[in-house]
């Protein structure tokens, strides 16, 4: 690791419906780029708590983890810090049409993996065509592999 800043701990959802994906398009420098609803992890939530409140804040969708898809580290060149995802499959519940997404957010979408392989150079990163391809090879464990030792919000 290099000698910058620690990783930024992220929290991922990967959610497919009749093989799409649920893709954010934001804008980044100016660029549109293309990532799984994405965000840093907030203290005092649960990390399933972190990826349901990214999803919906950055898709306008309700959704469900089911499962932990991995966890991925990526370290940009361009960054004295690099990235720690924790990744799930979730659920798509409903979808929120008149819900606000976040500053920077254009738009939600729906894309293919082949759609998402076209536009590979769009990616926000690497991890994303990656959890794509560990979701279509059938990688899933248990969300009870994640403990949390502290009492929940409401019980602080």
């Amino acid at each position: 690791m290099s000698a910058g800043e620690p990783p930024h701990i992220v929290v991922a959802s990967v959610v497919e419906r009749e093989g799409r994906f649920l893709i954010v398009e934001e804008r980044i420098s100016g660029a549109p780029m293309l990532n799984q609803p994405a965000g840093h992890w907030e203290r005092g939530e649960t990390l399933i708590e972190g990826a349901v409140r990214e999803a919906l804040e950055e898709t306008g969708w309700d959704v469900q983890p089911m499962h932990l898809l991995g966890i991925y580290h990526h370290e940009p060149l361009d960054l004295d810090y690099g990235f720690l995802r924790i990744a799930f499959v979730a659920d798509a519940l409903r979808e929120r049409p008149d819900h606000v997404l976040d500053d920077g957010i254009e738009r939600a979408l729906w894309l293919s993996r082949d759609e998402l392989l076209a536009a590979r150079e769009r990616h926000r990163s690497p991890m994303v065509l990656r959890c794509v391809d560990d979701y279509l090879a059938g990688r899933r464990l248990p969300l009870d592999v994640i403990t949390h030792l502290n009492p929940p919000r409401a019980a602080r």
